[in-house]
């Protein structure tokens, strides 16, 4: 009897041993899920971030690239500058009318102005210009001045902050384009300067001068739950208390139709960098 005693005692004190091994296994295992599912989770931001990054990059680099154009055989020079903007705050009016308002976002606004016509822009169904959002302007087969607004705020509607557009296909009507940027940042290089200078910098008549321009956008990224450190486009270290990782994302732009720009030879060259913590 003693030795049956013996017997079950040892064969409890194996299962238990067996059901202590097995709870470290299934939690290592669960570890290892969650740390596989953290990693994931953080890799899947950073390429959306990253993706809405350069969407906005390439959205607004095309444009200013455009800026000043007109048709070869156009010998009227354009009405109004090819460029217009406003530090940390959105452009309101158009045309001539444009000014500066500010705005709760710390991110800066840009005009772009080129002459559309079937080279510069999609023509739409009806043969007509195409703004940055495809809305017709003008008449079919005309030539109307192409009025562009880009500046980063919070949609009123969602909540998220959104890279917007206004064309002058319909003015006072800007519209989304890019989700998740929540800063940006232009500066400008003009004729005879070294240094890139905000809008603020730039005179009434100094944007008929402007020979390049450097883009700065900022991506938001995902909820992570806890605080994380990133480069903002005005190059400061700063800590998002929200939780959400953020990319920052440069490129230089050369305003090719400037007869400045092409007088001085200066190369449309792009140059990308970020940076990311």
């Amino acid at each position: 009897m003693n030795a049956d005693r013996r017997s079950r005692a040892h064969t409890l004190l194996e299962v238990l041993i067996a059901m202590v091994v097995g709870l470290l296994v299934l939690a290592a295992v669960g570890a290892l899920y969650h740390a596989q599912r953290v990693a994931h989770g953080r890799a899947e931001d950073a390429f959306a971030m990253r993706d809405a990054a350069t969407t906005a990059l390439m959205l607004i680099g095309q444009q200013i690239q455009m800026a000043g154009f007109r048709s070869l055989d156009d010998d009227d020079a354009l009405p109004l500058p090819p460029l217009f903007g406003c530090s940390a705050a959105r452009v309101r009016g158009d045309g001539a009318q444009v000014r500066c308002e500010a705005a709760r976002e710390a991110s800066d606004a840009v005009v772009v102005r080129y002459v559309g016509d079937g080279v510069s822009t999609w023509p739409t169904i009806g043969d007509q210009v195409s703004d940055c959002l495809g809305q017709g302007i003008g008449a079919p087969g005309e030539r109307p001045l192409v009025e562009n607004h880009f500046d980063a705020h919070v949609s009123p509607s969602t909540g998220e902050p959104e890279l917007y557009c206004e064309g002058s296909g319909r003015p006072g009507t800007p519209q989304p384009v890019v989700s998740g940027i929540d800063q940006l940042r232009v500066r400008y290089l003009r004729r005879g300067t070294v240094r890139f200078a905000d809008a603020a910098a730039i005179g009434a008549d100094g944007w008929r001068d402007i020979v390049a321009v450097h883009l700065c956008v900022r991506a938001r990224g995902e909820p992570m739950r806890a605080p994380t450190r990133h480069v903002d486009c005005d190059g400061r270290v700063a800590v998002s208390d929200d939780g959400r990782a953020r990319l920052t994302l440069h490129r230089i732009v050369a305003l090719r139709n400037s007869s400045i720009a092409l007088a001085d030879r200066v190369v449309g060259g792009v140059r990308d960098g970020e940076a990311f913590r």
